[in-house]
């Protein structure tokens, strides 16, 4: 059982702007249903501002941050420390705390978009044999990483700058994964090949990649844009006969493994009650409730996947 359970704290997600997040639903949904003691807001934080908010971490109670745009990348001179995980990424959407063997705090890196990518393809039943990355920013880092864990071998990734994917090569190199280039584009031509479709475009600008009618398709399309949903992308997929997941869910899986790390858990670590506390979370954000669902979760340290985690 996590000491974090019993004292209690502060956590927040910081990232300029921050104030349409969902996050603070999610995790304070989380909390109430585990009876702890934890507030989880906002906080308004641009990459200058990074500084104080690491020092008012390191006097006061917080238990950990999510990192949101602008800071993914801009936190990681403020840690200690990144895991394995997070330096193969890249990018960092989660800090926490963890004592060395002098007692003194030291601040960690992670990255749970992978495991939220990985999940949300899981739940809508994607199949991974051909997959394709639409967007070469920074989710699209954790979208090639996300590939290579469920198993893929290559990916084809669809940009309109090959060279301000560089990142995004790069972690493919670390990770093992073979990337062919396309010009964004061309994804309407190749769209009925793939099983597994991962949109990381923001809201709105993937809209007319494919148009209504057309080619028949079949595979799984998650967009990480939520506001609106559907989006415009995912209207016209759905209406050729695809499977569409929302950025809610990989959001929402994202954050079982914040949480987890947040109240002193491992990652390959079950949290108590763990149905109850996904469903609130579903319930906070307006997701329909899992069942009998298994998690996919991964080892802090490790690029491959440690197996599954029943939900009972």
């Amino acid at each position: 059982m996590s000491k974090e359970l019993d004292r209690g704290g502060q956590a927040f997600v910081l990232g300029h702007p921050v104030g349409h997040s969902l996050s603070p639903a999610l995790h304070n949904a989380a909390y109430h249903q585990l009876g702890v003691n934890i507030h989880y807001g906002r906080w308004d934080t641009t990459v200058e501002e990074l500084g104080d908010r690491m020092a008012y971490a390191q006097s006061h109670r917080v238990i950990g941050y999510s990192c949101t745009m602008p800071l993914k990348d801009a936190v990681k001179p403020h840690l200690d420390r990144l895991t394995p995980f997070a330096e193969a990424v890249g990018v960092v959407n989660t800090v926490t705390w963890r004592k060395d063997h002098s007692g003194d705090k030291q601040a960690w890196g992670h990255n749970t978009d992978v495991s939220g990518i990985v999940n949300a393809l899981h739940h809508a039943g994607a199949r991974t044999h051909r997959i394709a990355i639409i967007g070469g920013g920074g989710t699209a880092t954790a979208a090639v990483a996300a590939a290579r864990f469920m198993g893929a071998g290559e990916a084809d990734v669809f940009v309109r700058s090959v060279a301000r994917a560089e990142l995004v090569r790069q972690v493919a190199q670390r990770v093992g994964l073979t990337l062919n280039f396309y010009a964004l584009d061309s994804f309407a031509q190749r769209a009925s090949s793939y099983s597994a479709i991962m949109c990381t475009l923001p809201a709105g600008a993937a809209d007319e990649l494919i148009q209504y009618g057309g080619e028949h398709v079949s595979g799984t399309l998650l967009d990480v844009s939520y506001d609106p949903w559907p989006s415009e992308l995912a209207r016209r997929w759905e209406s050729r006969g695809g499977t569409i997941t929302s950025g809610k869910e990989m959001l929402m899986y994202q954050a079982v493994d914040q949480i987890r790390l947040f109240l002193g858990y491992e990652l390959d670590q079950r949290l108590p009650q763990e149905e109850q506390v996904v469903h609130a979370m579903c319930t906070a954000i307006g997701l329909p409730p899992r069942h009998n669902e298994s998690l996919r979760v991964y080892d802090a340290g490790k690029l491959q996947p440690q197996g599954t985690v029943p939900i009972e």
